[in-house]
């Protein structure tokens, strides 16, 4: 009678197939976490923004009209009334931020990424100061609040 020690090839199996279950459960509960990290990026990005147009506004009692571009290039802030002022902000990487001047009294932005798919719900977030009217889509309901949809 041999004594020999080790698994057998039906519980490698069976191991292999629990694992292979795990797994299947799993990466769908992770497949999107990235871009769950992206939207968080872009809201983020957002929440820096009103601070900077504020901090413009502080000094112009007005907002800017624009960001400058993320070139890599360092801006200074480009003071001017009527939107003609331009905030020196870098978002996050890849995303592009859009400003849109109201009036002295408001403004509105949008922020979108392309790792955020345009299949994806949320893949756009804005956010805006002033009046309700503003507010770059319905999803956006309170002022200086970043939303997405």
């Amino acid at each position: 009678m041999s004594n020999r020690k080790g698994f057998t090839l039906i519980e490698l199996l069976i191991v292999v197939v629990i694992i292979g279950i795990l797994a299947a459960i799993a990466i769908p509960k992770f497949a999107n976490t990235k871009e769950k990290a992206v939207v968080a990026s872009m809201k983020s990005d957002l929440r820096n923004l009103v601070t900077a147009q504020e901090a413009f506004f502080s000094d112009n009692q007005d907002y800017a009209g624009g960001t400058y571009k993320g070139d890599g290039t360092v801006y200074i802030q480009k003071n001017g009334l009527a939107g003609a002022g331009l905030l020196a902000f870098t978002p996050s990487a890849n995303t592009t931020v859009v400003v849109g001047y109201v009036d002295a009294a408001g403004w509105k932005a949008t922020a979108t990424n392309p790792a955020v798919p345009a299949t994806s719900v949320p893949n756009t977030c804005g956010v805006y100061v002033g009046v309700a009217g503003n507010a770059p889509n319905a999803a956006v309901k309170a002022e200086g609040a970043p939303a997405c949809w």
